[in-house]
């Protein structure tokens, strides 16, 4: 027998240790290589949010440790699901998400159809419509600030080029109008090649073989596209939604660099405000239920959702 270190170990371990490990069943083992995950999961998850449940129901403040806490029940959340500027910022939020997401099903199906069909150039392509979802958030904010300057950027002369309105008579970010615009351009310019990738991968699941025996029944290409392609990358497209939802319902950083919620509160989405609150006005107790109410909203949509997708995925 060769003398590895594993058969070191296992001429060292005592008798009676070996014996009760020979004595262990899978499922204990198993266990056991599973705790640490699980402990982890506990410590870095579970109990900040029990913590912050609990917080939610106190007026406590990160800024005076020493303070007196008191206990103040649902006030908080009264407090908040009675706040019409929050209403408001939940309203930007929703505008954001749904422009978003349309935008990039549409185009990232688009350009993954465009790639499936096998074209000189075709990896090089792939590669370049990737780049922008390798960026950083924070590099990504920063290049288009430029480009959305009305003096010197790029942006302002392609619309000018287009459409002949001046370049200097706008502003993306500074306009009420075009800033929450703005932004839905950079994250659907930023965010479209990961839902292509999804929906190249499920364009690419589809057997050839059913294509072919449509062709044989004189199947129009529109019917294929209708009667297979959409129905069997249409739970890839629902998966890709689902990520890109939940991403975008959290979004901060990119907007942050963009308008800072601004202006006025046209781009202040909700997990800005929830910044604002807890860092800026320390309001920790009233901050950690508004957390509370945007997680609740998210995994309760999320969980619906889900039931949805596996609906489609059992046809």
């Amino acid at each position: 027998m060769t003398d590895t270190p594993i058969t070191r170990l296992a001429r060292a371990t005592p008798p009676n240790v070996a014996a009760r490990v020979r004595g262990l069943s899978d499922r204990t083992i198993a266990w056991l290589f599973v705790a640490p995950t699980i402990f982890l999961l506990l410590a870095i998850n579970i109990f900040p949010l029990i913590w912050t449940i609990r917080l939610s129901f106190t007026n406590f403040a990160a800024n005076k440790p020493n303070a007196e806490v008191k206990w103040v029940g649902l006030r908080n959340y009264e407090r908040i699901l009675t706040d019409d500027g929050i209403w408001a910022n939940m309203q930007n939020t929703a505008h954001f998400l749904i422009w978003t997401i349309a935008l990039q099903v549409v185009i990232g199906f688009a350009l993954a159809w465009l790639i499936n069909r096998k074209f000189k150039g075709n990896d090089l392509l792939t590669t370049l419509i990737v780049i922008p979802m390798m960026l950083s958030p924070a590099v990504v904010g920063n290049f288009w600030t430029f480009l959305y300057q009305p003096q010197i950027g790029l942006f302002n002369y392609a619309v000018e080029f287009f459409t002949g309105t001046p370049a200097n008579s706008f502003s993306m970010l500074g306009s009420v109008t075009l800033a929450p615009w703005a932004i839905i351009i950079v994250d659907t310019w930023m965010w479209t090649p990961f839902v292509m990738l999804i929906c190249l991968a499920g364009l690419r699941s589809i057997p050839d073989y059913i294509y072919e025996a449509a062709e044989i029944d004189r199947a129009s290409k529109w019917r294929q596209f209708w009667t297979i392609t959409v129905p069997m990358v249409l739970p890839f497209l629902m998966l890709a939604v689902l990520f890109r939802g939940i991403e975008n319902f959290k979004m901060f950083d990119l907007v942050v660099q963009l308008t800072g919620g601004g202006p006025g509160n046209e781009t202040l989405l909700a997990s800005i405000d929830l910044k604002r609150e807890a860092f800026e006005k320390w309001r920790t107790g009233y901050s950690s239920a508004y957390a509370i109410i945007l997680f609740v909203t998210v995994f309760g949509l999320a969980s619906i959702y889900v039931k949805a997708l596996n609906k489609v995925k059992e046809r």
